[in-house]
């Protein structure tokens, strides 16, 4: 059956499965060791940081093998930040990073440090101009000029480390790396680039100082990821060390994992070009199909600077949790940022950023290998899907008409029920007039100006209501 959630973790590649294997016979022993064994397991090690860090783009002693993804950011944040004390105590990122890259800026913040969101457009992109100017000085001054490995700060700027991904996880948008790469070499400050996403498309642009990357996600071995810290970035690594991975990694080296993740790295990446296009013009026809197949959709995300294989798109009237629960029944294996798909019951940081839909928010992401039979099934599916979700929560239903300005109460009610309820009643209004929902649902802060903005109704604003929530004000103008 369809398997459609690569960007959360990619099967694991044939070449990967063969190295594991090799591995576990061959890379056993400890590489620190002198026997015979021993040294076998470091030659192994050895080859696979080497043809890690030339997928990468970096030295191999400059890279590290870690045990997550996440283990790499953290560490990577940590380290630099530490490293960069003297320089300051801010940290920058975008709004739409990883939840690794915002934890992290969590407990710089709860140590006392300054963590600075910039914020995106409606596609999940930053404007580099903006990033630029977060990295200068209260006055504004500009850096020294310091290289990649930006051992001084910029003068008058208090920034310790900047954080940029090179692609969304959520959206698939692109990030200008090169050009706030950049913008931090000219401010003094160090870049960190969350490569997680898109390491096995394509190196990351230069100018970067550390990166971070995870396994999983290219279709190698959970368990491992990687962190690459270049040459002459102030680095102090945090927490209890070994001898064992530079001191940034401690602990006994996961060998046979670490041969996998290398060997199906470079696998992927020979395979990048003719499968990146293959999946790209698949992904078109999902970004073409769903708005003529499903109406009252969103496709969000960049549509040309984005991951080949990754798309995600959002439901009016949908509840996000039902809608995958009956695509996973047909067959499909699909993700989503919805609210109602949350133990938080909060929409997706990334499209709150974006401000954009949150509903029935699907995310679709293509392993290698998906035929054009499969997205022909998906699409023919989806259509009936959505409408049978909504059917059941009464979507269709118009209430009766009454002319004036209106008040609905969706207070206790979830997502999708308030922009249901709204949408029920904005044609029973004169043009002009307003319909006032209630709310408590965190997600309606972001859905209803998103509804506005689709049905080319005017949001126009909110206000706390006396009963708990928030009263939304929506104005008729056709």
């Amino acid at each position: 059956m369809p398997y459609f959630d690569a960007a959360s973790a990619a099967p694991l590649h044939p070449v990967g499965r063969q190295a594991l294997l090799a591995a576990l016979d061959e890379g056993w022993a400890d590489p620190a060791r002198l026997h015979r064994e021993g040294r076998r397991a470091r030659l192994l090690l050895d080859a696979a940081r080497e043809a890690a860090a030339e997928a990468v783009g970096c030295r191999p002693d400059e890279l590290v093998f870690t045990p997550s993804g996440t283990h790499a950011v953290h560490s990577g944040v940590s380290g630099a930040l530490a490293g960069r004390r003297r320089v300051g105590g801010r940290l920058v990122v975008s709004a739409v990073e990883h939840s690794s890259v915002l934890h992290a800026g969590q407990a710089h913040a709860a140590a006392g440090g300054t963590v600075t969101e910039v914020p995106v457009g409606r596609t999940g992109a930053v404007d580099p101009e903006a990033f630029a100017a977060e990295l200068r000085g209260p006055d504004g001054g500009a850096g020294s000029g310091a290289g990649s490995g930006a051992g001084s700060g910029a003068a008058g700027s208090d920034v310790a480390l900047a954080c940029l991904q090179s692609a969304n996880h959520e959206v698939g948008t692109e990030q200008p790396v090169a050009e706030v790469a950049e913008a931090c070499r000219a401010a003094g400050v160090p870049l960190l680039v969350d490569a997680a996403q898109s390491l096995g498309w394509g190196p990351v642009p230069e100018g970067w100082s550390l990166l971070a990357a995870s396994a999983h996600k290219w279709g190698g071995p959970a368990g491992v990821g990687l962190l690459a810290v270049r040459k002459g970035v102030r680095f102090a690594p945090q927490g209890p060390s070994d001898e064992r991975e530079s001191g940034r990694a401690p602990g006994f080296e996961n060998l046979p994992a670490i041969v996998a993740a290398a060997a199906s790295l470079r696998a992927v990446r020979a395979e990048a070009v003719a499968e990146g296009a293959r999946l790209r013009a698949l992904v078109d026809r999902i970004r073409a199909r769903v708005p003529e197949l499903v109406p009252d959709v969103e496709v969000v995300g960049d549509p040309v600077r984005r991951l080949p294989h990754l798309v995600t798109f959002s439901c009016l009237y949908v509840d996000g949790e039902t809608l995958l629960s009956e695509l996973d029944r047909e067959g499909f294996s699909v993700s989503s940022g919805s609210s109602c798909t949350s133990s938080t019951l909060t929409p997706s940081h990334v499209l709150r950023a974006m401000g954009v839909l949150s509903e029935g928010n699907v995310r679709v992401s293509l392993p290698a290998g998906t035929t054009e039979a499969d997205v022909d099934r998906f699409l023919a599916v989806l259509p009936g899907v959505v409408t049978g979700v909504r059917d059941r929560l009464g979507a269709g239903a118009p209430a009766p008409g009454g002319g004036e300005d209106l008040v609905v109460d969706a207070l206790g009610k979830r997502c999708p029920l308030p922009v249901i309820e709204l949408a029920k009643v904005i044609g029973t209004v004169r043009v002009g007039g307003t319909v006032t929902v209630l709310a408590d649902d965190e997600a309606a802060r972001l859905d209803i100006p998103a509804w506005c903005e689709m049905r080319a109704q005017e949001y126009v604003g909110a206000t706390p209501s006396p009963r708990g929530g928030h009263a939304y004000v929506v104005r008729r103008l056709s």
